[in-house]
């Protein structure tokens, strides 16, 4: 049950909609509730925004926008640094916060807090560093100017895995380019975004330039936004197939479009690696945020002479994690975020199972209440078997064999995801030439993970485009303007 410091923290949290610098009810005054996925147990109710709130909230962007944009860099970058500052200062309670709406266990909440925070610190750095160029023509007689100007009002759509690092990873560098925006938290956990709202304004980010309607109709109140012409950019981190609709939906209005999808993230150990360190990545590529990441392992594909001990050495650690309740100590695994995500499992390790591949460990539901699923090893798993090419986002590794190199790259390019891949090997040619051929946008060598603000993140195929991280991100936000100045 809730305790009395969680219930403090849940009423000290906003939860109406955040419209023009202003907390208010939704137009329709309806509410949905938050629910905790440990218990099912209610925590909070959030105005449930309608098309009209969306509106509103585009509205006090478009007006805030030349203002903000007419802001001197250091200045935006001073509120992302503030920004920073008051997050870093606030982590546990962020945390707790996180862990109530999203279940993960405390240690992951407090690791994503601080991971979210590092966008507004590298993106407070990289608003000062916006340039163009000026140069001769080639021909001579003129001269070519280009100046690097915000794209203009966007609409971020995040998702429930990592409620704050999503929004921090958008948010940071629109800031930091001059453009204003409206975000849409996924209905499962908008406490987390609503929380960073009331953060940003801390930090002296002004009225209108984030506005955060949550919402349980988001088609209803996305179409609109998408078809109207103040909007000029769209960034979506999400399935492939809602992805998709979207990319359409934005077309007529030939928006700036960035796209997280989903991934298939194949795992290769090959026969010489060092299996201490892939055991060690494997357990972080699979297991960080419960398997419920885009980036999480998805596959492991383990030369045959070595598959044997490693999915041993895999299964051992796995049965060992100790499941609750995220508030809980010593808590390594908490609750999937709902029903309908445990039942999606389910159904990917019976398909599995039913095509050939053995439990190594888990494959259960564990406890009474909540949402959870032991952490599971299958082995011998065929490749034809649904959970080699669809997204687990779940606490499974399915384990299958290859004999050559070719082989295992075969094996992890057949899939129409290209997200991230990881390598283990200690040849380093080995290492290079699967690192060229590996279809996908990032590679985790000999490394479990790949995520870091300071680099570019995403994918290729139907895991997306657009990057964001890196120097590369505050691109997303950004036109390049050219000025012809004549000299004759």
């Amino acid at each position: 049950m809730t305790t009395d410091t969680e219930r403090a923290l849940l009423d000290a949290t906003p939860t109406d909609l955040l419209v023009g610098g202003q907390w208010r009810e939704s137009a329709s005054r309806r509410r949905f509730d938050v629910l905790d996925p440990a218990t099912g147990e209610t925590i909070a109710t959030v105005a449930d925004a309608t098309p009209d709130d969306g509106a509103d909230a585009l509205a006090a962007a478009d007006a805030a926008q030349r203002s903000w944009a007419d802001t001197p860099p250091r200045t935006r970058g001073e509120v992302l640094r503030a920004a920073y500052e008051l997050i870093t200062e606030r982590v546990d309670e962020l945390a707790l916060l996180m862990t109530l709406e999203m279940g993960k266990s405390l240690d992951e909440s407090r690791a994503e807090i601080r991971y979210g925070a590092e966008f507004f610190r590298w993106f407070a750095e990289e608003a000062v560093r916006v340039s163009g160029r000026y140069s001769t023509a080639p021909a001579g007689g003129s001269r070519l100017l280009t100046m690097k100007q915000p794209v203009g009002p966007s609409l971020f759509i995040t998702p429930w895995n990592f409620p704050l690092a999503m929004g921090t990873r958008k948010i940071g560098p629109a800031v930091a380019a001059g453009c204003t925006m409206v975000v849409k938290p996924a209905g499962l956990t908008p406490l987390s975004m609503l929380a960073l709202g009331s953060v940003l304004r801390a930090a002296g980010l002004p009225d209108g330039v984030l506005n955060v309607v949550p919402t349980t109709s988001s088609s209803e109140l996305v179409g609109p936004l998408l078809r109207d012409p103040r909007l000029r950019k769209l960034s979506f981190t999400g399935s492939t197939h809602v992805g998709r609709s979207l990319v359409e939906q934005s077309a007529p209005q030939v928006l700036r479009v960035s796209m997280e999808l989903g991934g298939n993230a194949p795992f290769l150990v090959f026969d010489d690696a060092d299996l201490d360190a892939a055991v060690d990545g494997a357990m972080l590529a699979k297991m960080r945020n419960i398997g419920e990441a885009c980036t999480a392992a998805n596959r492991f594909h383990v030369h045959e002479s070595v598959a044997d001990e490693f999915t041993s050495r895999l299964a051992e650690r796995m049965s060992a994690l100790t499941l609750g309740r995220g508030t809980e100590p010593d808590v390594d695994v908490g609750p999937l975020v709902s029903a309908a995500q445990r039942e999606t499992v389910e159904s990917l390790v019976a398909d599995a199972v039913d095509a050939g591949a053995r439990v190594v460990t888990g494959a259960d539901r564990w406890g009474e209440a909540g949402h959870f699923y032991l952490p599971t090893v299958l082995g011998g798993v065929p490749l034809g078997a649904r959970i080699m090419s669809e997204e687990v986002f779940g606490p499974v590794a399915p384990v299958t064999t290859f004999g050559t190199e070719d082989e295992a790259l075969a094996q992890a390019n057949d899939t129409e995801y290209g997200l991230v891949g990881y390598v283990y090997t200690r040849d380093l040619q080995r290492a290079l030439r699967v690192c060229e051929r590996l279809e996908v946008g990032m590679v985790g060598l000999n490394s479990g993970l790949v995520s870091n603000p300071a680099a570019p993140f995403g994918g290729v195929k139907s895991s997306g485009f657009g990057r964001e991280g890196g120097e590369e991100g505050i691109e997303e936000y950004l036109e390049t303007k050219y000025v012809a100045v004549n000299m004759t």
